[in-house]
């Protein structure tokens, strides 16, 4: 079962890309752990200080993993050098997945494939 995490977290303008960049390194090696797709903070280029949070992570297990793990430890610190002013990121559990465009190229909202 896949697990997404997905929100965002609120900054001052001013520190919001900065937090991005001295995170990247560790959002680059948080990308090696068991069972982890993607893992990426990225700016709204909109709503000045808002940062969206993306993971898919595998499993449960894995996102757990993760959790106790010291990349997880290591972002925690990192960010607390600038104030997070505001949060909002929920985790979903995805047991049906399906591409967006079905064989003919056509977008879908439906869900089309077994």
């Amino acid at each position: 079962m896949t697990v997404i995490i997905n929100g965002w977290v609120e900054f001052s303008p001013e520190n919001a890309g900065k937090a991005v960049q001295t995170a990247a390194q560790l959002m680059a090696e948080t990308r090696s752990q068991a069972g982890c797709r993607e893992y990426v903070w990225s700016l709204d280029p909109t709503i000045p200080g808002r940062v969206y949070v993306y993971e898919n992570w595998e499993s449960s297990e894995d996102l757990n993993a993760h959790l106790a793990g010291r990349y997880y430890a290591d972002m925690l610190g990192l960010l607390g050098q600038y104030e997070m002013l505001a949060t909002d990121i929920l985790k979903y559990r995805i047991d049906h997945a399906e591409p967006v465009y079905d064989p003919n190229g056509v977008p879908r909202g439906d869900f089309f494939t077994g």
